[in-house]
């Protein structure tokens, strides 16, 4: 799976954050509320800097970089949407096992070298780690019990997203009439891929709870403030 099993390579995907029983509503409130739009700011009122980025932003550069992103492009999404992230925040979630290892690519053209990129999906998975961080949880809370069963939630979450995009593709092909009597159905289904995925986030922590009770009363208690 995650840290401990490296194998974040393949786009196994996943937000299915593990935290104590007591808390896991709360948590899976914080991480819908994430996603949503901010609401408008009262007159004069400043709005606040944004915290993690949100749903449509993340499928935007999952799209936009499906081979996979270097170091800088994904620290840049983040600053570039004023989002607190820098290149040692990075190198510090890699060395705490909180993200995959990156693949070499070769460049184009004699004595290019190689490329190391990660898979698309590390920027969901920051996402998702600095939302628990902000509501408190450790680096071993984190570690143990987030990471869990993330891969296997993203892996649900990415391979429906590939799924959906090849339908996009081949419903091109037909006629007229076929693809408008398709759209609603596909926007539906869109929309219960997005709820089952939420569905099952909502579950494995539940599940997992007990496991973060254990780790608590180990008296794990690693800071988390230095990753933000």
């Amino acid at each position: 799976m995650f840290s401990r099993h490296r194998g974040w390579e393949p786009h196994a995907r996943s937000t299915g954050t593990v935290v104590p029983f007591r808390a896991h509503k709360r948590i899976a409130d914080s991480i819908v509320a994430a996603r949503r739009d901010d609401d408008a700011p009262a007159a004069g009122a400043h709005s606040p800097k944004p915290v993690v980025l949100k749903e449509e932003q993340l499928r935007a550069i999952e799209t936009a970089h499906a081979d996979g992103l270097t170091a800088v492009q994904i620290v840049d999404a983040f600053t570039s949407n004023h989002i607190k992230f820098s290149e040692a925040s990075f190198r510090k979630y890699v060395q705490q096992g909180l993200l995959p290892r990156s693949k070499r690519v070769g460049r184009k053209g004699k004595h290019k070298g190689s490329l190391g990129l990660y898979p698309a999906k590390t920027v969901r998975r920051i996402n998702t780690v600095k939302t628990l961080m902000v509501d408190g949880y450790t680096i071993e809370e984190i570690q143990g019990q987030f990471l869990h069963y993330t891969d296997l939630i993203e892996g649900v979450a990415e391979n429906l997203v590939e799924l959906f995009a090849r339908i996009d593709r081949d419903h091109e092909k037909l006629d007229a009439t076929a693809r408008r009597d398709l759209k609603t159905d596909l926007a539906d289904a869109r929309r219960e891929g997005d709820r089952l995925v939420e569905r099952l986030q909502d579950i494995t922590r539940r599940v997992a709870a007990p496991r973060t009770d254990t780790l608590r009363l180990a008296g794990a208690a690693g800071g988390a403030e230095d990753l933000l």
